[in-house]
């Protein structure tokens, strides 16, 4: 758990978490590998899980369109959790990626007794959105969250 708890402690949406927490955090969650050119998420389909990068480069498009490549301490999967949708994008491991996967359920219990983790999903995806509203040049937003 330590290895574990040391790759959770660099993770800006976990910043101000301390010890105790972090172990709450390592419990909900699983740690996964896989390889460049897995499809984590696909447009579409039902969607009951979080991730949040630790390691790699994860490219997110919708329709076909690049959105954005995310890397360490970026997440994807919220927008499906929160509004109880379909996956809005596809997520496909551009490098070899160790991710933190977090169900519903645990999802949910993070966001009630992590104000701060809380906080931080929306004020993301507020940000996500907006950039989506924004007229597009050349191939749409990029950039990492």
């Amino acid at each position: 758990m330590d290895d574990k708890l040391e790759l959770l402690s660099k993770v800006p949406l976990l910043a101000g978490l301390d010890r105790r927490a972090l172990e709450e955090v390592g419990r909900l969650a699983d740690e996964v590998d896989l390889p460049a050119g897995r499809v984590a998420a696909r447009q579409g389909s039902s969607g009951d899980e979080f991730f949040l990068i630790l390691e790699g480069t994860v490219r997110i498009e919708r329709d076909g369109q690049l959105l954005r490549d995310l890397g360490p301490g970026d997440f994807f999967g919220e927008l499906a959790l929160l509004g109880h949708t379909g996956r809005t994008a596809t997520a496909t491991c551009l490098t070899a990626c160790r991710l933190m996967v977090v169900g519903h359920r645990e999802f949910h219990q993070l966001l009630t007794q992590f104000p701060t983790i809380q906080g931080a999903v929306l004020k993301t995806v507020a940000t996500r959105i907006s950039r989506l509203e924004e007229p597009t040049h050349g191939g749409g937003p990029t950039g990492s969250s």
